[in-house]
């Protein structure tokens, strides 16, 4: 069982210069993050560069996962693959190395209807015994899992939550309306985090997260708590950088951020390359005024080690 709330990052994965993987440095990545009280670990997703992995390269990151977040907090694996059978193929071995959950995409590429979409999550859910988590991100993978597709996926029992990336924070309202409790709600887009933890998410899978966990959990923590005022004063100093996670270089622009605190490095993997020019210079610049002007936390919220 999982507990499907709080602020799960998804993680960056790192490479060294050559492109290859970086298993030590993508484990201190995910270690520095635990430690500084985020609440789960997603490997393997849009941030992790997942689609830009060999078969055998993801198995091994999720084992390097598993072994460095040793049961701290839950660990889930970004599920994207071209075939229902991949997927399946995946989910399984997925399960086979130790992680606690799966966050799944429909199948890449293809534009699947909406029944299709419905096979692809059964099949998938019937290939492993782990939780599912929904992710719904029709802004970047051109699929849209409607409300009235969602309450067919209800009846799959091991589908329990979605992560809701619409950017539309009106589709959470209208999931709780058609589906009650039955899916745990997640914000998938960074910029409407606050909004979407109002509106009854009760959790923020974020890529921001990876370079400023603790202001990420004191966000989460203090819109639980009902601490609306105090949580906007850090969302909005938080604002300029959080708009990062929405642009179609959202990879690159994390992992400079990340980079530029300490954390991890910026390299990607072909096609995908590193910032320059201006936009190198604007991401430097916005996070330079966020280190400049970091906003001091609450004593009693933050869970820092």
């Amino acid at each position: 069982m999982i507990d499907w709330s709080g602020v799960f990052p998804a993680t960056t994965t790192q490479f060294n210069k050559d492109e290859s993987l970086d298993l030590e440095a993508t484990q201190r990545v995910i270690d520095g993050l635990i430690k500084d009280g985020v609440h789960g670990i997603i490997a393997l997703g849009t941030v992790g560069e997942n689609v830009s992995l060999s078969a055998e390269e993801k198995r091994q990151v999720l084992a390097a996962a598993k072994e460095v977040v040793d049961g701290r907090v839950p660990l889930l694996s970004g599920t994207a693959e071209y075939t229902s059978v991949l997927a399946s193929d995946y989910a399984a071995d997925a399960e086979q190395i130790g992680v606690d959950g799966l966050m799944v995409l429909p199948a890449m590429v293809y534009q699947a209807q909406p029944r299709e979409v419905v096979a692809h999550y059964k099949t998938v859910a019937a290939a492993t015994g782990l939780p599912i988590m929904i992710y719904n991100n029709p802004v970047s993978y051109k699929i849209d899992i409607s409300v009235d597709t969602m309450k067919e996926l209800a009846e799959i029992p091991n589908l329990q939550a979605v992560k809701e990336s619409t950017e539309d924070t009106r589709r959470l309202v209208d999931l709780k309306n058609a589906l009650g409790d039955r899916f745990t709600l997640f914000c998938g887009v960074d910029d409407i985090a606050l909004e979407s933890l109002m509106l009854g998410a009760e959790g923020w899978v974020s890529g921001l997260t990876n370079a400023f966990p603790q202001e990420s959990v004191a966000i989460y923590e203090l819109a639980k708590a009902g601490r609306f005022e105090e949580a906007l004063a850090i969302y909005r100093w938080f604002m300029p950088l959080l708009d990062l996670d929405t642009i179609p270089t959202l990879v690159q622009c994390i992992k400079l951020v990340e980079q530029i605190m300490g954390r991890g490095s910026e390299m990607v993997r072909a096609p995908r390359l590193t910032l320059t020019g201006d936009e190198r210079a604007y991401v430097e610049a916005v996070t330079q005024r966020a280190i400049e002007n970091r906003p001091t936390l609450p004593a009693d919220i933050s869970k820092a080690a």
